[in-house]
């Protein structure tokens, strides 16, 4: 008995590699405490924070703090962790990695916290006239690499990793990287200048007559996601879309109705008249409309077809969505009917009058 108990002590006092079981133990017993501490964190101190915020005028602090929720959770596995290096006899090298590995878990959880700011943050400045929703997206993921590439660089550094001579070395690598990246690159740039030029925003509907006509989606650093109207997101290079002629229907200021209304030959002159100022008035008193500077609202008489006489209507809406869109027209239409029937006319459609000439024929 004295045997196995002098084992027993010998294998507890030794462990593993020379560490006791009771520094195992207690590490194991730390490490397990600061998960749990872990979710308390979150639920209780970050929940009274929520509290705290909520009871603010500003939603900023609430949107900040609910970024950084996550990596505030991290402190207490750092902190556990730093225990755990302070109770193990870790000497030396190892004694230089465990201190590096809480260094890194520091700066890993300030830059997660930095990084999951810059949302909320650019959400604040969304309010400028100057920075576009497009912009906004670049520069949050612009913003979001810089913080992470200064975060591993720091990290690196701990570890005895040289960042200036990896930089260095990567250089001739960099170069043939870039020639067989051509488009990459011309891509990127192109992106950048479709949002510098303000072309078009997500949200837009844009067209290249005879090869696209949809919504913008996103755009991203390579391509530009355009949802078309079956709603197939479609996926084209940023160098394609800086080259093409498009139509921005997103930055339309009016939509125009130019129709033209076939009335039958059999109209009088009065009743022309009548049916062109009772639609022009029809206009002038609808909601649905309004006066383009730069073109007037017209309904006139335009020329003599061949088989009728033909009517222009001309004018202009501020409400440029389709569907709303489709509506005023809808509910045009139906009072152009209403006013023609009720001044004595009809609308014509193409027709041909065939005309037989009969011949006598004299018999001797």
């Amino acid at each position: 008995m004295d045997n196995f108990l002098a084992i027993l002590n010998e294998v507890w006092v030794n462990g593993l590699f020379g560490v006791s079981m009771t520094q195992i133990i207690a590490s194991m017993g730390i490490l397990l405490l600061s998960f749990l501490l872990r979710g308390f964190v979150v639920s209780v101190f970050i929940s009274a924070l929520e509290r705290l915020a909520r009871s603010t005028e500003s939603t900023l602090d609430d949107e900040i703090l609910l970024a950084v929720k996550k990596p505030l959770s991290y402190v207490p596995i750092a902190i556990g962790v730093y225990i755990v290096t302070m109770i193990l006899p870790l000497e030396g090298v190892a004694g230089d990695i465990s201190s590096n590995i809480v260094k890194a878990l520091i700066v890993f959880t300030i830059f997660s916290a930095l990084s999951n700011s810059i949302s909320p943050l650019f959400t604040a400045m969304s309010s400028t006239s100057w920075l576009t929703d497009s912009m906004q997206t670049w520069l949050e993921r612009s913003s979001r690499v810089i913080v992470w590439i200064i975060g591993i660089a720091i990290i690196l550094e701990l570890f005895g990793i040289q960042i200036g001579p990896l930089v260095a070395g990567l250089g001739l690598f960099s170069v043939a990287v870039a020639l067989g990246a051509q488009d990459l690159f011309k891509n990127l740039i192109s992106g950048i200048l479709i949002i510098g030029e303000n072309r078009f925003q997500p949200g837009d509907r844009i067209e290249v007559p005879g090869l696209l006509h949809g919504v913008v989606d996103t755009i991203g650093f390579r391509s530009t996601i355009i949802k078309t109207f079956d709603t197939a997101p479609m996926i084209i290079p940023n160098k394609d879309l800086s080259d093409m002629r498009l139509i921005n229907h997103g930055n339309m200021e009016y939509r125009r109705v130019n129709w033209v209304i076939n009335l039958l030959y059999s109209t009088s002159l009065e009743d022309l008249e009548k049916i062109c100022e009772d639609i022009s008035n029809h206009i002038k008193d609808s909601d649905d409309f309004t006066e383009n500077p730069n073109q007037v609202n017209l309904v006139t008489i335009n020329e003599l077809g061949a088989s009728s006489i033909d009517i222009g209507v001309l004018c202009y809406s501020t409400l440029c969505g389709f569907t709303e869109f489709k509506k005023i027209k809808h509910r045009l239409i139906k009072n152009i009917i209403k006013i023609v029937e009720s001044n004595n006319s009809g609308f014509a459609y193409p027709s041909s009058s065939i005309y037989v000439e009969s011949f006598t024929k004299n018999s001797e």
